[in-house]
Formats: structure tokens, sequence, C-alpha cells
């Protein structure tokens, strides 16, 4: 059992956000997700044509499931060396950064352990413990050797770059975007959005978060940002009256319990709110607020299983809860 999400844009769904211009607005499936292109200026057309082939581009280069993939090739490779494409070699690389500077909270390995869940094939299930203590002696991202554009995987170890390929997506379509003279667009990529610039009439954009129980909970206001939340309540699916959501804790294998219903990163980077949504939701919210005390380039929102919510002091002129969440009490996490 799953849940589709859907944009969490309220660029047009708020009152007082209409656009001065017409935008050129596409839209996609694309790395297993609903994705919303809206650009605006003069080229709009023909970036967000050119944004389209650069996803699928990225989703045949990053698939763990397609054959002429190079991470695919990567997980096949026998314990050999693959070259990589520099792109490619480029993502790894932070993804490698994110997963030691989050002390494996992250690890790209995993994806051995999240197949057999079933949660890449959809035939759910709970696997034994034995067959989990044997899965996590493959996960250990320490062991992915990258020298270069060469990547060496030991034989039984697997990459799955799904939590930082969308916000990849998202920092490479804004460098497109950029070259191309594009000062205002914002981008849909499943529970990414990546904002870049400010509106044409200069105001921020409004991007919402998501409610765990469906609709929103909250508003914010960004500008040249990349805001991506992680939720247990994305895709999911329940057994025996208990409910296994998709994000993973690498240390035990099973998925994250970690207080948390949702976990909002704001960023300068995509790529960098991707993979630490998901880091931090699998840390849960005492050592998330940690690790944003000892790095501070970036904001969270935290929504609690208990319903609370709270957000990080740099969001809390640009942040107002919305709909059925508007009276709930909302913290302030200060440094």
């Amino acid at each position: 059992m799953g849940r589709r999400i859907w944009p969490l844009l309220l660029a047009l769904l708020l009152a007082g956000c209409a656009a001065p211009e017409e935008p050129c607005r596409r839209e996609l499936e694309a790395m297993d997700t609903y994705m919303v292109l809206t650009v605006y200026g003069p080229r709009a057309g023909e970036a967000a044509g050119q944004g389209e082939a650069l996803l699928r581009e990225l989703e045949a280069r990053l698939s763990v499931t397609e054959e002429d993939s190079e991470i695919y090739r990567a997980n096949h490779s026998g314990g050999e060396p693959v070259p990589l494409s520099e792109d490619t070699a480029r993502l790894l690389a932070q993804a490698l950064a994110l997963c030691e500077s989050t002390e494996g909270a992250l690890d790209v390995t995993i994806y051995p352990v999240v197949r057999s869940w079933g949660f890449t094939t959809g035939a759910f299930r709970v696997p034994e413990e034995a067959e989990l203590a044997r899965l996590l002696e493959r996960v250990d991202y320490t062991r992915v050797r990258l020298e270069g554009d060469s990547l060496t995987l030991p034989e039984g170890v697997e990459l799955d770059l799904g939590a930082v390929a969308k916000g990849w997506a998202g920092d490479r379509l804004t460098e497109l975007f950029r070259s191309l003279g594009i000062t205002s667009a914002i981008v849909e990529l499943g529970g990414n959005v990546q904002a870049m610039g400010t509106r044409p009439d200069g105001e921020p954009w409004r991007v919402a978060v998501q409610a765990p129980e469906g609709g929103y909970a909250a508003a914010l206001e960004v500008a040249d940002k990349a805001v991506v939340t992680s939720g247990g309540y994305q895709r999911y699916f329940q057994q025996d009256g208990k409910t296994y959501c998709h994000i993973i804790d690498p240390a035990a294998g099973r998925p994250a319990e970690s207080g948390l219903a949702s976990v909002t990163v704001v960023a300068d980077r995509g790529v960098r709110a991707d993979g630490l949504s998901t880091a931090l939701f699998v840390m849960g919210r005492e050592r998330a607020e940690a690790y944003w005390r000892e790095h501070g380039d970036f904001e969270l929102i935290f929504l609690g299983e208990d319903g609370g919510a709270a957000v990080t002091e740099g969001l809390e002129d640009c942040f107002t809860l919305y709909g059925e969440w508007e009276d709930r009490p909302l913290e302030i996490v200060r440094r």
C-alpha cells in the first residue's frame, strides 16, 4: 500500500500568488515520480524542453533497474572498476561526503536492504532478522572506491542514489536555466521543490509543506532555495496492523522509527537538502538538531508523529502554519 505525493508548490494555490507573466509549464513522469517544470522568460519554452531532456538523461544514467544505466553496470561489475560520466561521478562524490558527514545515517549502499522490503518492486514484505543481518553485511558506504571518474564496488555492494538524485536534478536544472538566461523558475520533483530566483514580480515563491494526514500543514516563502521533505507517510505498507515506511535506518536495516512524521530541509543546494532530509529523518529530532547546530548551512522543519511542529530560527519570519495546522503551537528551535 502506498500513497502518491503530489506537488508541494503553493504558488498558484494560495491567494495573492498570481504571476504577472504567463509561464511555460511542463509536466512529466521521471525518476518514479510526478514532476512539473514552471519557467518564466523569453526562452521559457526552450528551457523547459531542455530541462525535460536533462531529466530523462539523468534518469537513464542513475536508474538501479535499467541495464544500460551507469549505476546498474556498477552494481553488476563483479568488483571490477567501472567508468562513470563526469556528472555521475560528481553526484556520487557529494553523496559519499554526505554519508560521511551524517555518520552513515545516509548510506548509498542500502539498496539490497531496501529491495528486500519490496520498496523497489512493490512486492512488500517484512524480511526475517537473519536475512537482514546477511544483507547488512553488504551495506557500508566506506567500501565504495571512487577515483576520479572510476568507480569500484566490492562484490555484493550495490549503490542506490535515489536519496540524492532528485536534489541533484534540481541543481542541474537550475544550472541549465541560468545558462539560458532564465532568472525565474520553480521545479517540483515529487517531494522536492527547487525555487530559482524569485517570482517574476520580485516576490518570494510560496511553497507548502504537506501534512502527514493529507493536505497542507504550512507555507514557506523562499527565493533561490531547495525545499525537500522526507516523510514516513510518502511510501509505506501495512502488515499485521503495523505500518512500515520506505525510509530505512542503515544501522538496523528496518524502517526508521524516529518519532517524526516528516523532516523538511531548506538549503542552497538541492542535493544537500535531499540527502539531509533522509539522514535527519533517520536520526530523529534530537540528533537532527545537533547536526544543524554543528553545520548551520541549512534550515529545518519538523512535523512530529504527536502532531507538533517546529522550525529552526532561520525560518521564523517566513514560515506559517496553514489549514488544520494553523492553530497548533509552533516551536522555534534556536542555536
